[in-house]
């Protein structure tokens, strides 16, 4: 489950890691009041390369007033229109660092990433200047030692470690806190009031959203009521069902708005485009995955569906009920791929199997297969 930029922050505040004073404008929500310069007004959005896209606006004088926020909201970013929008002080910046936690390799071994160069693609660092990307693996009882923080600082350049170390301590607080699978600071940036985070991307592990209920209702419910912004449909149980049309060819229902625009980025980088975004709102049931396959499958030019389930919070038995029973009301016209894990996953696979209905344990295969009966690249 991807993060907004300001829901990662407001955890990072929580865990004492300092981060730029902001507010939160959505594209319902007018500006009453200008605001005065020097400000940062950012695109809140889950997909990728929101800076090379024209998302960030820099205000170094003046004021912000209602029309330069709509030059932000009719933006649409990697297939997602902006809906919000960050206001953030503009910080003092002296220098640039990247810090980084997640999980390598299939052991799930939690690692440390750290660049002296901030504030840029850590993957073009990583491809033109590897020598400066350091890759700490840590220990996942005792997390960062001091000797750790210490090389850190020393490749920062930075005269002493303690706030640095304040900063990974924390920042490993949180990535354990919240089974994190990615937490993400870039740029982390030396200021005149010592050091901050300028951004946040945070992507939780959606496996472990039983065990943090009350937090993931919380961050989906607002995520839902930024995203839905396209087509709502309401499902026989109350729920909703948030559809957006796009340009693509292959069909995509997710059970989440973060596994959906993750699906999304995944979708671009294996050289397919999607025909649509079309999220079931957190909570479902049989009846909602029914409806939403109905939803995606009106769309005539979809080559292939693909449907992403990661049950955190639903349950794949459902899940599957929903996808056989529209399968035998209406047939499937293009083939159609499944990844499923999560509450209830082993029932639900035998399900699907017992209805001749394949599933794909690994997500990223999954959608190069859509992409490739879709016509795509993969």
């Amino acid at each position: 489950m991807k993060l907004f930029e300001f829901q990662g922050k407001r955890l990072f505040k929580e865990f004492g890691i300092a981060v730029p004073e902001g507010t939160v404008f959505t594209a319902s929500q007018p500006l009453l009041e200008s605001m005065a310069a020097p400000k940062v007004l950012k695109a809140q959005v889950l997909a990728g390369g929101r800076g090379k896209s024209g998302g960030i606006k820099v205000v170094r004088s003046g004021v912000i007033d209602q029309e330069a926020l709509n030059g932000l909201f009719t933006q649409i970013i990697e297939d997602e229109p902006v809906q919000a929008v960050l206001i953030e002080d503009m910080a003092n910046i002296l220098q640039e660092f990247y810090l980084s936690m997640t999980f390598l390799g299939s052991l799930a071994t939690p690692v440390l990433i750290a660049c002296p160069a901030g504030g840029m693609d850590i993957e073009e660092v990583a491809h033109n200047t590897p020598e400066k990307i350091l890759r700490i693996h840590l220990n996942p009882l005792t997390g960062p030692s001091d000797y750790q923080v210490r090389t850190i600082a020393k490749e920062f350049g930075l005269k002493s470690s303690k706030e640095l170390a304040h900063i990974i301590n924390q920042l490993w607080k949180m990535f354990r806190h919240y089974e994190a699978s990615l937490v993400e600071i870039n740029p982390l940036a030396l200021t005149s009031d010592g050091l901050m985070a300028l951004d946040a991307k945070v992507v939780l592990d959606e496996k472990a959203a039983f065990r943090h209920t009350a937090a993931y209702n919380a961050l989906l419910a607002e995520q839902e009521d930024i995203l839905q912004t396209g087509e709502e449909v309401s499902s026989t149980k109350g729920d909703t069902i948030t559809y957006v049309p796009l340009d693509g060819t292959v069909g995509l229902i997710s059970d989440g708005a973060g596994t959906g625009m993750l699906t999304l980025d995944l979708i671009k980088d294996s050289g397919g485009n999607a025909a649509n975004f079309c999220e079931m709102g957190g909570l479902t049931s049989p009846e909602v995955m029914y409806k939403a396959m109905e939803i995606v499958m009106a769309n005539l030019d979809i080559k292939s569906l693909l449907v992403v389930l990661i049950g955190g919070f639903n349950r794949m038995d459902d899940m599957a009920e929903g996808i056989i029973r529209y399968r035998q009301d209406h047939g499937m016209r293009v083939p159609m791929v499944v990844r499923m894990c999560g509450t209830m996953e082993e029932v639900g696979k035998e399900m699907m199997r017992q209805a001749d209905i394949p599933t794909y344990e690994d997500l990223i295969e999954a959608v190069r297969n859509a992409v490739s009966l879709a016509g795509g690249n993969a």
